[in-house]
């Protein structure tokens, strides 16, 4: 592999993705935009939103969303805060978007998950749980006779 001045750009610039994405990872509860992460790593917004999605398939914005879900999952299948305490203590900062968020991604309102979860779930070990309860979007969603 030459080290051509594409080549280089393409590294850096995936090196940073991960930057960005490690971040999310990390600080999914904080205030965190897309400009914020983009100053970040010293790109403008637009660059980052563009190349997060081609590197990882989703806007940096939905990969927190996601982020931010998947933990919401996993404090409501423990049952001992309300949806409201959930959704502040994942960084989300209005109840009606996080709802609606986490209905489009899970498939049933946080209020619902909540009460049906904790049975569900119930004997399994956290590493299997993990994985079964893991949010899916509708496009990642086998389709309809296909196998």
């Amino acid at each position: 592999m030459s080290n051509s001045p594409d080549t280089t750009t393409y590294l850096r610039d995936l090196a940073r993705l991960r930057r960005v994405r490690d971040r999310i990872d990390r600080e999914y509860a904080q205030p965190l935009d897309v400009e914020a992460l983009a100053q970040g790593v010293s790109m403008s917004a637009g660059h980052l939103s563009r190349q997060f999605r081609a590197a990882y398939g989703e806007s940096p914005y939905s990969y927190l969303m996601t982020r931010r879900i998947e933990r919401a999952m996993a404090l409501l299948r423990r049952g001992d805060l309300s949806v409201t305490e959930v959704c502040f203590e994942v960084g989300c900062s209005s109840l009606g978007t996080f709802s609606t968020r986490f209905a489009e991604l899970v498939g049933v309102p946080p209020s619902v998950y909540r009460r049906e979860a904790a049975q569900a779930s119930d004997g399994l070990p956290p590493c299997v749980e993990k994985q079964v309860t893991r949010p899916v979007r509708q496009r990642e969603t086998p389709e309809a006779g296909s196998a």
